[in-house]
């Protein structure tokens, strides 16, 4: 690496700030630039596609340096943020026209990816989480912050998977640790593109004491003090508007691991990684920003008490009963701008004159959204209403001081109006009469010259000055003008008159600018008053805004009010998969029930591949979700219990960054809901086992399914291919099975889509593929590969049922044998065969018998006489 250059100062005094910043890039103001020198520069031109040029060239140690123009600044910051770089903003603290000597610098705020401030376009509708976390006591505490909004949660966690769930779940890109932290954590963040940024002691202050005063954990309040600590070492400013923590229990909701959530494509799509495609996609008819963040919050986590949930349902239900007045709240709330991200930016010092103009129009709509309320006449709004507080006072300040257009400046004039200010409107006035002076000096010097083109202008180095092109200098009179600058073409010259209005007008202009600047930041400091009441504002409109988003789709999409039971029924009418039937249209979905009674807690799905049993099960995981978010669900008729967890096992891809198969991945997801699921849960398991041999695969999948109908008891939809398996109806009482109907149509199959009673009679394995394109002479060998697979088998099976026959003759007549005491004949072999005296028989033998008889040998398959051979072996053993 290239060294600064010892004799200059500038370079001494930039290495001197990089030293404190070695982990960010950084960005140092030259003037109207901001430059990056030595790796930095070389590293940066490259990620922001700059010109890489050289300082002091000549030297033998040029340094690499490029740059950006001050007014763009934002936008590379973004760049490298985004990439998940550190950024420190190095500014100049003084004029350099009064500096003596060096100018004074110093880093005025470090950006990193968990505190960035600005964000717009589509990520307006997403959080921005930055996490502090701790070891203490064998748990982990955890803290996490929106720094653009001042929300601030905590909670401690038992284990490192639940730890590693909320932190996936949180989707943070930046997290704080301290000298706590295991390496094995360290490295699964560095794997997950999660920053680490260390921080050392942390600082008791009155503001921690504050944000932490309602915690009752020691370990919340430390990794809090974490968190706050890095934040003010970092940005540098006011932290006003970070509202008191709150501790939350991960179990007071509705818990969905992270891979439950991939595999329901909650937010993100699983081919693009996108909305579309998406539960949220669906719902998100929010008109606000802060609204679209509350609702993946909602659907991040749905509630489990029945009464919060029912009263989200009630507003729900007035909202949809009242069309006029949800469009109405719909027009007032598009005018709504994001209050919780305005205050933040009040409260950081960032914000300017259009900033402050969005939060007086958005104030300006809470009386009208307060007076729909009101003409709904329901008591369920009443308390939310008490809560939209319009803040007159903060309105009335602002319509009063800023200007309707004001520049995105706050340091160049023109945000304060006319008549706030006594002093500001006097300099005002010196200004636009110096103005027109210098215009009808202008006219006089052309009348008294002859100089037509004669012209007076004005630029920040010279002043004001008078421009005669040189062809005209003859015709100058000698006594009054006095050079001031010479051009190729022209030159430039001073009068006494001019000098003297010179100095009247600038003196006026600074002191305008100063005072203006003063001004607004006065009225800035009087709004920041009021941050608390801005974002109990912002909750409650973000709140009515996702209730109408839900009322919005469920009246779109003929969605209905669910009822909630205590006795772990289960009867959905016609439920649909919402965001399949947006895709195809109403008319063309086929809605499904599902009916699970208290005694029916497996529902067991057979039929073809493509047929639909994926969609037939996540749509009851939407479904659950829907109704515990407190929006209606895509049914006729829903009834259901309120559950605790879902688990799913749905899809099959291989884990790359743990470099694990898919089916270790579908064993650690199974294992996962046997585990931690209770008979309030529900588990959607899709095809398990057939990732390996197919006996293994079998074994597997009943040995599962029989452990959540012995143990678990959890409502559990179960598909599969092994049709071998559907015999478990008989001997396991909680289990039914259904089918997905498929029928055959002059050699064509043609998928019903409709879930009915009972097992598929065949898997259409060949049908499916031909479906899929593949090539005819491939289909014909498997036609002819399976018809003599079936030969093999029926030979198998009937060479087992005869095998099965000769061992339930050999054990009758060995009964019969000791039943004989009245034959003569029959005393002497019942005497050789004492083995078979009635006190010593097996008692399952009446039982193997009994089931032999009423057997249906021509309706099983191989594998269900293998099954039937091998449970009464062990019986009578």
């Amino acid at each position: 690496m290239a060294q600064a250059t010892k004799e200059t100062p500038m370079m001494k005094q930039y290495q001197a700030v990089k030293d404190q910043y070695p982990d960010a890039f950084l960005f140092y103001r030259l003037g109207d630039f901001y430059e990056l020198f030595n790796d930095d520069a070389i590293k940066g031109s490259q990620l922001l596609e700059l010109t890489l040029t050289q300082r002091n060239k000549n030297s033998q140690t040029p340094i690499p340096m490029c740059g950006v123009p001050h007014h763009a600044v934002q936008n590379y910051i973004d760049i490298l943020i985004d990439q998940g770089y550190k950024v420190a903003v190095c500014e100049q603290m003084e004029d350099p026209k009064l500096a003596k000597g060096m100018v004074k610098r110093e880093v005025t705020r470090l950006v990193t990816p968990g505190t960035q401030m600005d964000m717009s376009g589509e990520q307006a509708k997403d959080n921005n989480y930055l996490t502090a976390l701790v070891i203490e006591d064998q748990s982990y505490a955890l803290a996490y912050t929106d720094l653009s909004t001042g929300e601030l949660k905590t909670s401690v966690l038992d284990n490192r998977d639940s730890l590693i769930n909320e932190m996936i779940n949180l989707r943070t890109k930046e997290v704080v640790v301290d000298d706590t932290l295991e390496d094995s954590l360290l490295n699964f963040f560095n794997e997950q593109g999660i920053l680490i940024s260390h921080q050392g002691e942390t600082v008791q202050s009155s503001e921690v004491s504050y944000l932490t005063q309602d915690l009752d954990s020691s370990s919340e309040v430390k990794v809090v003090s974490l968190l706050v600590t890095y934040l003010t070492v970092t940005q540098k400013r006011s932290l006003a508007h970070l509202q008191r923590a709150v501790a939350y229990e991960p179990s007071y909701f509705l818990k969905m691991d992270h891979y439950s959530k991939y595999n329901l494509e909650l937010t993100n799509n699983i081919r693009s990684g996108k909305k579309q495609g998406t539960l949220l996609w669906l719902l998100d008819e929010t008109k606000t920003a802060m609204g679209g963040r509350l609702l993946k919050q909602w659907l991040d986590r749905p509630l489990l008490d029945r009464k919060s949930i029912e009263g989200r349902q009630d507003k729900v239900q007035e909202l949809l009963d009242h069309y006029f007045e949800r469009s109405n709240l719909q027009d007032e709330l598009t005018k709504v701008y994001d209050l919780e991200r305005l205050a933040g930016r009040v409260a950081y010092g960032s914000v300017n004159g259009r900033d402050l103009i969005q939060l007086k129009t958005s104030l300006q709509q809470i009386p009208k959204v307060r007076y729909i309320l009101e003409s709904l006449n329901s008591p369920v709004f009443d308390e939310l209403m008490k809560q939209l507080d319009p803040l007159e006072d903060i309105v009335g300040l602002l319509d009063q001081s800023i200007a309707e257009e004001p520049p995105i400046s706050v340091t160049d004039g023109g945000v304060i109006k006319d008549h706030y200010n006594d002093r500001l409107d006097e300099y005002r006035d010196a200004m636009k009469n110096g103005k027109q002076w210098i215009a009808k000096l202008e006219a006089q010097e052309r009348q008294n010259t002859g100089i037509n083109n004669l012209k007076i202008g004005f630029n920040h180095v010279f002043g004001y000055y008078i421009e005669v092109t040189k062809a005209n200098l003859d015709k100058l009179p000698d006594d009054r003008y006095e050079r001031k600058q010479t051009l190729t073409n022209a030159e430039r010259f001073s009068t006494p008159e001019l000098k003297e209005k010179e100095t009247l007008i600038l003196e006026a202009q600074d002191k305008s600018t100063a005072l203006e600047y003063q001004l607004f930041a006065d009225v800035r400091d009087q709004v920041k008053e009021s941050i608390d009441r801005l974002q109990r504002l912002a909750k409650r409109v973000a709140e009515l805004d996702v209730l109408q988003s839900f009322a919005v789709v469920s009246e779109t999409y003929h969605f209905i009010r669910p009822t909630y039971t205590k006795s772990h029924d289960l009867e959905i009418t016609e439920g649909r998969h919402p965001v399949v039937e947006k895709f195809m249209g109403h008319q063309e979905y086929v809605p499904n029930d599902v009916s699970m009674n208290p005694k029916t807690n497996i529902l067991l799905i057979t039929g073809p591949n493509m047929s639909g049993k994926s969609t037939y099960m996540r749509q009851l995981a939407l479904t659950v979700i829907m109704s515990q978010m407190g929006c209606f669900v895509p049914a006729k008729k829903a009834k259901m219990p309120i559950f605790d967890q879902i688990f799913t096992r749905i899809g099959a891809a291989d884990d790359l960054i743990s470099g694990q198969s898919t089916f270790m991945v579908e064993m650690q997801e199974a294992n996962n809901a046997l585990v931690h699921a209770s008979e309030n849960s529900l588990i959607l398991f899709d095809e398990i086992g057939r990732g390996t041999a197919t006996y293994d695969g079998m074994a597997l999948a009943q040995a599962i399914i029989e452990f959540v109908h012995n143990r678990v008891h959890a409502k559990t939809l179960f598909s599969t291919h092994y049709h071998e398996l559907t015999v478990l109806e008989d001997t396991l009482a909680e289990l039914k099975n259904v089918h997905v109907g498929a029928v055959e149509k002059n050699g064509e199959l043609v998928f019903l889509h409709k879930v009915e009673d009972g097992a598929a009679d065949q898997s259409y394995g060949i049908h499916v593929a031909k479906l899929a394109g593949m090539p005819e002479t491939l289909l014909k060998r498997a036609n002819e590969i399976l018809t003599g697979l079936e030969s093999r088998a029926a030979s198998l099976d009937n060479q087992q049922v005869h095998h099965v026959e000769s061992q339930a003759e050999n054990v009758s007549r060995e009964i019969d044998l000791e039943k004989s005491d009245e034959d003569p004949k029959g005393k002497t072999e019942a005497s050789q065969l004492a083995l078979f005296d009635p006190v010593d028989v097996d008692p399952n033998v009446d039982q193997v018998l009994d089931q032999l008889k009423r057997l249906n040998l021509m309706s099983m398959t191989p594998m269900d006489v293998m099954n039937k051979m091998y449970e009464w072996q062990q019986k009578l053993q």
